[in-house]
């Protein structure tokens, strides 16, 4: 038989299709069937985000935008900016602005991730016993309601408490520290009871560390803080960005455990943000402003986001 016949020269005879068949594309093989395949799984998570974080989010960002009140008034008035321009005229506003960036600072940036590292740390070297007694003991103080938190902070604080008892037998000077340092208070407040998260994030990054490089370093002459500045905070580094994003995120939102021990005050001295967004809204009866400093809070959170997702995006 010639190799040259027509039958044996055209492709779609070997492919056993008829000359001239056109060969078309499988709909699910199409680029934006798979893409929308690939979403469905996904789409019940969008529908619940869609309705429980984005409706109410965009539900208070309208309400930012008008009067309303809760005196039982027919209908709310579109006021605009009113409500953010009367916000950075009250300065009861500015008050909490600046405590709650204290407080964060205190509380979150210093207090909770230094402690968190160095007890970490320590429980790297740290006998079974000791690590599991002193794990035990953080992590109770960090799985305890909010609320009650405060009340055992509140009873160690306060006049007659267990702080002051403890500096009378050391005869030591006491004072009434919810009524002249206030937010240094629930600072101490919110880094014993927050701590233990840090420490179990530090705990798993320094576990990630090779132990050979500390061995080199160490026998390199290098002590232990040179080991820890060149070396381990370098290396875990994007924990450190993680950790301090989440720690800040939920410390800008902390209002059971100053509520319980202070309620804001003496005064305003420690009244952050969220406590002067409760009383706006809910004690004043001012929905619309108070749900314009709420909108405030949000955008001060994301700010630090923005910041920290920058600096985890960074390559060390």
């Amino acid at each position: 038989m010639s190799n040259g016949g027509p039958l044996a020269r055209h492709p779609d005879h070997h492919l056993g299709r008829p000359p001239g068949h056109r060969s078309l594309t499988h709909p699910l093989t199409h680029p934006f069937t798979r893409r929308l395949t690939r979403l469905l799984p996904l789409s019940p998570a969008l529908v619940l985000l869609l309705l429980f974080l984005a409706g109410p989010i965009a539900y208070c960002a309208y309400i930012a935008f008008t009067d309303l009140q809760l005196t039982g008034q027919a209908h709310a008035s579109f006021v605009g900016f009113d409500n953010f321009r009367e916000a950075f005229q009250d300065e009861e506003f500015l008050n909490a602005v600046w405590l709650t960036l204290v407080f964060t600072v205190i509380s979150s940036l210093i207090g909770q991730n230094t402690l968190g590292l160095a007890l970490a740390s320590l429980m790297q070297r740290a006998s079974k016993p000791v690590r599991t007694l002193t794990g035990g003991i953080v992590i109770t103080a960090w799985v305890l309601p909010e609320v009650v938190a405060g009340f055992l902070l509140y009873a160690f604080f306060r006049k007659e408490g267990t702080l002051n008892a403890i500096l009378d037998a050391l005869h030591l000077p006491s004072q009434n520290w919810l009524f002249t340092l206030p937010i240094l208070a629930v600072s101490f407040a919110n880094v014993w009871r927050g701590t233990a998260f840090s420490m179990l994030v530090y705990s798993a990054a320094l576990n990630e560390i090779p132990k050979e490089i500390t061995e080199a370093a160490e026998v390199d002459g290098a002590g232990g803080w040179r080991r820890m500045w060149h070396i381990t905070l370098p290396m875990i580094r994007r924990s450190i960005g993680t950790n301090l994003m989440l720690n800040t995120l939920q410390t800008l939102s902390v209002f059971g455990l100053i509520w319980v021990m202070t309620r804001g005050g003496p005064g305003d001295k420690s009244q952050t943000l969220p406590l002067f967004m409760y009383e706006q809204a809910f004690q004043n009866s001012m929905i619309g402003y108070g749900t314009a400093v709420a909108l405030l809070l949000l955008l001060v959170g994301s700010l630090f986001s923005v910041v920290y997702m920058r600096l985890l995006r960074t390559e060390v």
